[in-house]
């Protein structure tokens, strides 16, 4: 079992692979999405569900999105067709930090992917070359709202905290027009959901081949999660605009 097959299991009980419930999801989009005709692209969509959030509330959305995962993206195509959204989305398998477009987008998506891109400033440069001008970035990333442990740091990544996140952002040339810092109710119930849901799954399946594996994984996380970055580590999101296109 692969890090991408443990990551769709473990999402299950809750798609948005990121510390946010559906109101703080669609709360960004609200104002991410203003006039509902946009384009909107996703650098590293996973199973989609930011896009199929988006397509669901506003039917003249057009949409694509960006995954490396085959595995994700064949789950993206199952939400996108039991949706009904086919003629709306184009979903494209390959590395988000390379992907090429011959048009611009009014609104680029980058949510918990900062890893994909080498950090979060290395994802707005990814997302700058496809926005249109006038258009915004949603991102989501970590940052630190304690002192972390060392073993945080090298289990998560070296963050800043809140407000050194922001201003890194601004001096990069962005201007933040709305912002969500996630609750801790929001954060506990993503944890609770990734480890207990594929623990479930192993304990609900014992005769899979996988099923030890994925009980270990629900084990491990749950344990890391629990001693080495809960009391430390936060998640924003932020609606962007360029200072000056």
């Amino acid at each position: 079992m692969n890090r991408d097959e443990i990551s769709l299991l473990a999402h299950a009980d809750h798609p948005i692979a990121a510390p946010l419930d559906d109101d703080s999801v669609r709360r960004l989009l609200e104002r991410a999405v203003p006039r509902g005709d946009e384009r909107v692209l996703d650098l590293g969509c996973g199973s989609g569900q930011w896009l199929l959030h988006a397509l669901a509330a506003h039917p003249r959305l057009r949409a694509e999105g960006v995954d490396l995962s085959e595995a994700a993206l064949a789950r993206a195509r199952e939400h996108v067709k039991d949706l009904g959204v086919e003629d709306r989305v184009v979903l494209h398998r390959g590395d988000a930090a390379e992907f090429a477009s011959p048009h611009p987008f009014d609104v680029v998506l980058s949510v918990g992917a900062a890893h994909a891109f080498g950090g979060l400033l290395p994802t707005l440069a990814a997302a700058r070359k496809h926005l249109a001008p006038g258009g915004c970035v949603l991102i989501g990333d970590g940052f630190w709202h304690r002192e972390p442990t060392p073993e945080a740091v090298e289990m998560l990544g070296d963050f800043g905290d809140l407000p050194t996140t922001v201003d890194r952002v601004v001096a990069d040339g962005w201007t933040p027009v709305y912002g969500h810092v996630s609750t801790r109710a929001e954060l506990d119930e993503y944890e609770w959901n990734w480890t207990g849901t594929l623990a479930a799954w192993a304990l609900g399946h014992p005769e899979d081949p996988d099923a030890a594996q994925a009980l270990a994984a629900a084990a491990a996380h749950r344990s890391e999660w629990l001693r080495d970055y809960r009391e430390s580590w936060g998640f924003v999101s932020l609606v962007l605009r360029r200072t000056a296109d």
